[in-house]
């Protein structure tokens, strides 16, 4: 990651940017693996680089996960010097549909791409295969567990990290003790399930006696569902709600309720600000400038990607200091602060979980294995409605 670009990570920048990605198989292994074995690609021109993206939503959209993404390919075009002819676009491919999907990357490799992005899940499998049809262009694949250690690997984050963080805005901030989270997936998915218990636990290292109350949409991106689901928690008496989901729809029924959110993907205290202490975010345009410069500079090997705050690509969006609780800047800045040194790890020691039983041990911290495909359990704080 020498050729990374340097991005700043304090509570003060705007980090327009996630995950929407599909159920993940709990034995599956994590985007963190190391290849065994590697083939590098010769380096591509920057003038004959080509750099296509699969989206599952439309950017123009404004918010949420799609147009998170894009801005990392934006971030990426700006840093690297492309021309907007050398990316190319395919929006709202639903990730369901390998037709579909196989339709979108093949007209993108027709169009000259050496390099696909394929933004969600569902892309998978067919990106999977596409890459042993084209071996010459370089596949890769946002989330998922899959890899070929050449020209097809996968890129995720420790977002878990700013998960926490937003639980100590919501924990500070709920006067109700009853905190909401929209969830597209249920407890078997790890990455749903691992994101929802760091914010858990992050509600709790400042409020002990606040409970999540967790509503499952099945969906990644369901307009209807998300509204509906965070509706039925402001009913619960939830005077916060958080989510993973690719909407703002949240956040806006919390502002409409007069209570208060945590969003997700991009800042979405434009979209509801009034609401939105602070947003869990993607800054996608540190992989993918990455990415792309390995494959101009000849150094892609094909190895997997998971980075974090360290590496620029997690972080929160600025506080909104009106509506904060007193002592939430100076409690997430001690918490960034032990995570960016080692110190403190978000899954350390032993967890309790809402089942009664235990996870973890004393003086160490779930692995990347576990965190990215083996977290199918809910902190002792966590209710599903």
């Amino acid at each position: 990651m020498k050729k990374l670009f340097k991005i700043v990570l304090t509570l003060g920048l705007v980090l327009t940017l996630f995950t929407a990605c599909a159920q993940k198989p709990a034995a599956q292994e994590p985007a963190a693996q190391e290849p065994s074995e590697t083939k590098e690609f010769p380096a591509i021109a920057k003038e004959d680089i080509k750099v296509g993206v699969i989206h599952i939503g439309n950017p123009a959209d404004g918010s949420g996960y799609t147009y998170a993404h894009d801005q990392g390919i934006v971030g990426m075009q700006e840093a690297i010097g492309l021309e907007d002819s050398q990316i190319i676009r395919k929006n709202n491919v639903n990730d369901s549909d390998p037709t579909a999907t196989e339709t979108a990357i093949l007209e993108c490799i027709e169009e000259g791409c050496n390099i696909i992005f394929g933004t969600s899940w569902g892309y998978m499998d067919t990106m999977e295969a596409l890459a042993a049809e084209y071996p010459d262009v370089i596949f890769s694949h946002g989330s998922g567990y899959k890899s070929n250690d050449a020209n097809f690997n996968n890129y995720f984050g420790r977002i878990y990290q700013a998960r926490y963080l937003t639980g100590i805005a919501a924990g500070l901030k709920t006067e109700s003790n009853l905190i909401g989270y929209v969830a597209a997936m249920g407890q078997d998915n790890s990455e749903v399930t691992g994101g929802l218990d760091a914010f858990a636990l992050g509600v709790y290292s400042v409020n002990p006696d606040a409970k999540v109350y967790v509503k499952v949409t099945n969906s990644w991106f369901s307009p209807e569902e998300e509204t509906n689901a965070a509706k039925a928690l402001l009913g619960e008496g939830c005077d916060v709600i958080a989510q993973h989901c690719d909407t703002p729809n949240p956040q806006l029924e919390a502002e409409k309720a007069g209570a208060f959110g945590i969003g997700y993907n991009s800042d979405m205290s434009k979209d509801a600000p009034k609401a939105t202490l602070t947003s869990a975010v993607w800054n996608w345009a540190a992989y993918y400038t990455w990415a792309v410069e390995n494959a101009v500079n000849g150094t892609w090997t094909g190895e997997n990607y998971y980075g974090g705050m360290k590496e620029g690509l997690i972080a929160i969006s600025p506080i909104n200091e009106s509506i904060v609780a007193d002592g939430t800047i100076e409690a997430i800045e001690s918490a960034e602060k032990s995570m960016l040194d080692g110190s403190f790890n978000v899954f350390d020691g032993v967890i309790e979980t809402n089942d009664g039983s235990t996870v973890g041990e004393e003086g160490k911290t779930l692995d990347d294995a576990t965190i990215t495909g083996g977290i199918n359990w809910y902190f002792k704080t966590v209710t599903v409605k």
